[in-house]
């Protein structure tokens, strides 16, 4: 009777032991690239770190609401206070393929400010109702209220490391693009087989349908009001978007902030996403605003679970890299209609259940 019960725990070991690299290989593979700065970018980041479905590989850093050394900083003092330093953090481009902010002032110069330009807002208007960082140069990395990090980012550069990971995996990885498109750029003309080894590019950013202004606007809403179809994500690094957004991917989604306008991250969503008080809550409860949209966080969930959109389009969709007031404006045109010069169908999402991207949300940092 011991010799059986004996190799029944040896078979139920072996069994088990088999199964928990199946289970860990059903896991869905994700690159999060993110210009992550503040709350509203590197919550979503933790939204991922927490579903237990997800695998992130790694993430890479890219310039745009601020610069890519503090960026990277933060996201490796986020990793240290909620304990997931073993997720690699690879940084990437400081500066545009091209643009420049000398470039982005003349521009202002003859068509009018910008209501927002990420890293180089010289200051914060006086409409400016957050508690933003301050202004710096580029390589610099001012003292964080969180701390500074102990652990240093990933020797290759986020091209690279995105580069080797589809190689590693290929058809295997999704890529969450939540800030400029640089780093994307730059691994597709440095390997111009990394768009096809994707499984699917997710995209965020851009307003394509008419904003409400009949109703106040707050500092985010005056950016889709006064510049329509912009969206840093894309016109930081105009050239770089159209590199993206004509590359070979096998399925491309931009999620609109269309899909999560008016949807902001107020007080008493932020308590109940951190009412848990462990380590992910604490984090969140010391460095998120309220007042802050969604969108990421928005685009996030849509990958998490496709049925959250409830208004989506497919378009043929471009970069315009014209000089002049629109450069690095979304064109888009029919499904197939553009002027065919590179451009591609991409699947829009325009809307979604917000109740359900909130308790997405909610439950992902509370667990």
């Amino acid at each position: 009777m011991r010799l059986f019960h004996a190799l029944l725990a040896l078979l139920i070991a072996v069994v088990l032991a088999g199964a928990a690299p199946a289970a860990a290989a059903q896991r869905r593979k994700v690159i999060i690239d993110q210009d992550a700065l503040e709350g509203p970018n590197l919550q979503p980041i933790l939204m991922l770190l927490q579903d237990p479905s997800v695998e992130v590989l790694g993430i890479t850093i890219v310039s745009g609401d601020g610069w890519a050394p503090e960026e990277t900083a933060a996201t490796l003092r986020m990793l240290e206070l909620v304990g997931r330093s073993d997720i690699p953090v690879a940084q990437g481009a400081i500066y545009p393929l091209v643009n420049t902010q000398a470039r982005n002032t003349l521009r202002e110069a003859t068509y009018s400010p910008m209501p927002y330009k990420g890293a180089w807002m010289e200051s914060w208007p006086s409409y400016n109702t957050l508690k933003r960082r301050q202004t710096h140069a580029p390589e610099v990395v001012p003292p964080m209220d969180e701390g500074m990090p102990t652990t240093r980012p990933d020797p290759r550069s986020a091209a690279q490391f995105m580069i080797d990971m589809t190689r590693k995996y290929p058809g295997q990885v999704t890529i969450l693009a939540m800030g400029p498109l640089t780093n994307l750029a730059l691994a597709q003309r440095l390997d111009d087989g990394f768009a096809g080894r994707v499984q699917e590019l997710i995209s965020e950013g851009c307003v394509l349908l008419p904003p409400e202004i009949d109703r106040p606007l707050d500092e985010f809403a005056m950016q889709a009001a006064y510049a329509p179809r912009m969206s840093i994500n894309h016109f930081w690094d105009p050239e770089a978007s159209r590199i993206v957004f004509t590359a070979p991917w096998p399925a491309l989604t931009l999620v609109t902030n269309d899909a999560s306008r008016q949807d902001l991250a107020n007080a008493d969503l932020l308590k109940q996403a951190t009412r848990s008080g462990h380590a992910v809550a604490r984090y969140v409860a010391q460095i998120a605003q309220a007042g802050y949209p969604l969108w990421d966080e928005t685009a996030v969930a849509v990958w998490m679970d496709p049925t959250i959109a409830t208004r989506q389009t497919r378009l043929a969709i471009d970069v315009d890299l014209m000089p002049g007031a629109s450069y690095g404006a979304l064109l888009t045109w029919a499904p197939g209609k553009g002027p065919h010069l590179g451009e591609r169908d991409v699947r829009v999402v325009l809307g979604v259940d917000t109740a359900r991207v909130k308790a997405k949300f909610v439950e992902l940092l509370n667990r």
